[in-house]
């Protein structure tokens, strides 16, 4: 996929209240930055953020926190959030790898969105739910393990489904059809365009 230069992107992520510059300075201290003791949620790869803004709307007992590696993506992000009066979500330009450099032992559940499914066998280590994404994981995760992935590419989901049981997680809720579930779902823009073409999403939640 080829990302557009946004001009000024990096600028209008500074300027945003919704940002985070620098997020290492809180690790083991993200209650301090949320004012409070609510539980941690955490979306890697959130992309233009409808999904994150709109878990945080519906569920404002719950922080979330989106992490993005491109400011050319997550400035629309921030576009989209800025009219809206939250104060339960930030967002990170950071790739995943940094994950145990912000957090220890904080984030309650991890979504993975339609990340990149790098087809590629040779690649296989930059999937998010292979092993080395899983054992940097362990790190950040409070107490109980839970990981909920959506996908519409049945390589990755079956590649996923294979990695987080064997590296020991149970799979709590596994659909090859999330249209056809009666499991709560927000939807990220990808996930709308993809099922109204008539995709299907593929969807797990596995816990540990």
């Amino acid at each position: 996929m080829r990302l557009r230069n946004v001009k000024n992107a990096t600028e209008k992520l500074k300027n945003s209240s919704y940002f985070l510059e620098d997020p290492f300075s809180y690790k083991e201290i993200w209650h301090t930055y949320f004012k409070n003791d609510h539980p941690i949620h955490l979306e890697i790869g959130t992309g233009k953020g409808q999904f994150l803004i709109n878990m945080a709307k519906t569920y404002p007992d719950i922080n979330f926190i989106g992490i993005e590696k491109f400011s050319s993506v997550l400035v629309r992000a921030i576009e989209k959030i800025e009219n809206e009066n939250l104060t339960n979500i930030v967002f990170l330009c950071v790739d995943a790898k940094e994950l145990p450099n912000i957090f220890s032992n904080e984030i309650e559940t991890l979504y993975l969105n339609f990340s990149d499914p790098w087809p590629k066998t040779r690649h296989a280590k930059r999937r998010l739910t292979s092993k080395n994404f899983l054992v940097l994981y362990d790190e950040i995760f409070k107490n109980k393990k839970r990981i909920v992935q959506k996908t519409d590419n049945i390589g990755l989901f079956a590649y996923s489904l294979e990695e987080l049981s064997k590296y020991g997680y149970t799979l709590e809720k596994v659909s090859l059809d999330l249209e056809k579930e009666k499991i709560p779902n927000i939807k990220t823009e990808y996930e709308e365009k993809f099922s109204s073409l008539g995709y299907k999403i593929n969807y797990v939640e596995a816990r540990k």
